[in-house]
């Protein structure tokens, strides 16, 4: 995929003609049982990108198939969900198709179909949208069975009944599907445990590094994208992780080693509280008062002052 520029796609039947799969009852919500599909998806060796959201569910044996998701590549197991929000860049590259066994569903939606309805806005807060392909989400037995049962009922709803009720249950499933997902991506925050406690302990590592003086003169205060990049996690999948395990996000967790680093210096220097926010990668001394009091609920002449009596 190196070295092309994505194909945009605009229309649910532009991308199953591109893929050779089967056509769509409705213009802007196809889905897909891939266990009925008749032949493997026609490769894709082009990185593409859409108007459209994709919500997947596979189970893979003797797998073959790799998914490129924006610069990733990853290999899927059975039992894995995955999302893809309008705008993403990805491409399908399969080995060896003779090897392939799999089965599972892909719903394809337009943005359009969700109009007028409360799942247009609600959709845009699920962060796992824009999660990497390697940080898919890994169900167990039971979540299978779950997520399985609502492709099949949205399927049921779309193959059998046109009537004017048909989109409304169709989307309070789709809902459903993506309130069970969150409920899965909070258990494998945790369950994943020392993977993640890892995370928090690089996270660390890196924040520390990241405010040595040094490094505030030579980059400033680090942002969200290049902690996550320095972990190799998405920004979004970051802040998830964090708000689940601490109840902070990526960004907060920057704050508080800011609120850390400027207590060390007002109890332990006579730096000024300008010399300090200019120290801290602050470009106006006021912008670093205003952080601490929303912190602190003082201001840094006042943490100074409670703190020498």
């Amino acid at each position: 995929m190196t070295g092309h520029l994505p194909l945009r796609i605009k229309s649910i039947q532009e991308f199953l003609q591109l893929r050779g799969l089967p056509g769509t009852r409705h213009p802007l919500i196809s889905i897909i049982n891939i266990a009925e599909l008749k032949e493997q998806p026609r490769q894709v060796d082009i990185p593409v990108t859409t108007d459209l959201y994709f919500i997947g569910m596979s189970r893979f044996t003797q797998v073959c198939l790799k998914m490129k998701y924006g610069q990733q590549e990853y290999d899927f197991d059975k039992g894995v969900m995955k999302f893809i929000a309008p705008g993403r860049i990805f491409g399908f590259n399969t080995g060896h198709p003779e090897e392939i066994n799999l089965s599972g569903w892909l719903l394809i939606l337009h943005p359009d179909f969700l109009w007028h309805h409360p799942l247009a806005s609600k959709i845009k807060q699920y962060g796992f949208f824009d999660y990497s392909v390697n940080e898919a989400l890994f169900l167990s037995d039971s979540e299978e069975q779950t997520i399985f049962r609502l492709f099949e009922n949205i399927a049921q709803e779309y193959n059998t009944h046109t009537d004017t009720f048909s989109q409304e249950i169709i989307l309070s499933l789709i809902a459903s599907l993506l309130g069970y997902s969150a409920r899965f991506y909070q258990r494998q925050f945790i369950t994943r445990k020392i993977m993640h406690h890892g995370i928090l302990h690089q996270l660390e590592s890196i924040l520390e590094k990241a405010f040595s003086p040094e490094a505030l003169e030579a980059n400033g205060i680090p942002t969200v994208k290049e902690i996550s990049g320095q972990l190799n996690i998405s920004p979004n999948y970051l802040s998830s992780l964090l708000k689940t395990l601490t109840g902070n996000s990526t960004q907060q967790h920057i704050q508080e080693k800011i609120i850390e680093k400027a207590k060390e210096k007002l109890t332990m220097t006579d730096l000024s509280v300008s010399e300090i926010a200019f120290l801290l990668g602050f470009e106006y001394p006021q912008s670093f008062s205003k952080l601490f009091r929303s912190r602190t609920k003082v201001s840094p002449l006042e943490f100074r002052k409670a703190g020498r009596f």
